[in-house]
Formats: structure tokens, sequence, C-alpha cells
């Protein structure tokens, strides 16, 4: 926990971002495993910590100054939320990999902006 802390307070915002979607598609992964093996509570653990994390990045967006791409990104994760959601009702994992596959394009943006950042000095 103690490295895991150092870790954050380390970190850029735009890092930061990226580590959530690192661990949503972590969790994700977790969740599809766990489909695989028939293991619901490992299931539900993986899904609810997944989508917690989408949470905290919905709550992040600042509606007012980011505009479209804040709204957009707010419809994404609002449908990110019910196909994980489809997921858990249906225990198909096909769900899960329509959002990791988003998730994983999102997540190379928000870090190629990152290591933009960290080259810039910002």
């Amino acid at each position: 926990d103690a490295y895991r802390q150092t870790q954050v307070q380390s970190r850029t915002p735009l890092e930061l971002v990226v580590m959530l979607y690192d661990g949503a598609l972590q969790f994700m992964a977790a969740a599809q495993d766990a489909i695989g093996c028939r293991d619901i509570p490992a299931r539900k653990t993986a899904l609810s910590k997944a989508l917690a994390i989408i949470s905290e990045l919905q709550s992040t967006l600042n509606m007012d100054q980011g505009g479209d791409i804040a709204r957009s990104l707010d419809d994404l994760y609002r449908w990110a939320n019910v196909r994980l959601l489809d997921a858990a009702v249906s225990n198909d994992p096909a769900p899960i990999d329509e959002v990791a596959t988003v998730f994983r394009t999102l997540r190379e943006g928000w870090s190629d902006l990152a290591s933009g950042d960290r080259r810039e000095g910002v």
C-alpha cells in the first residue's frame, strides 16, 4: 500500500488516468478469467472493481470545460457500465471484450498524452 501511495503521489494527472485504465483492464481480464472458471464470487469482485474505476473516471470529467469530449467520454463510460452489467447478468465474457477493446484504445491515447507531458516537463 505504501508503494502504491508513493506511486500515485508522484504521478501527473494524466498518468493517474492511465493507471485507472490499467486497473480497469486488469479487473476486466480477471472477470473474464473468473467466468471461464465459473467462479461467480471472483467475477463479482472483479466486475465491481472495474465498475468502481469507471465510476471514478466518470466522476473526474469536467463537464463545464470539457465540452464535446467530456460528454462523449461520459456517454462511453455509461455504455461501459451497461455492458459490464450485461456480462454479470449473462455470465458472458463477450461484453467485457467489447469494453476492454475500447478501453485499450483509450488507454493508449491517454498514455501518449501523458508521455508528451513528461517530455515537456508539465
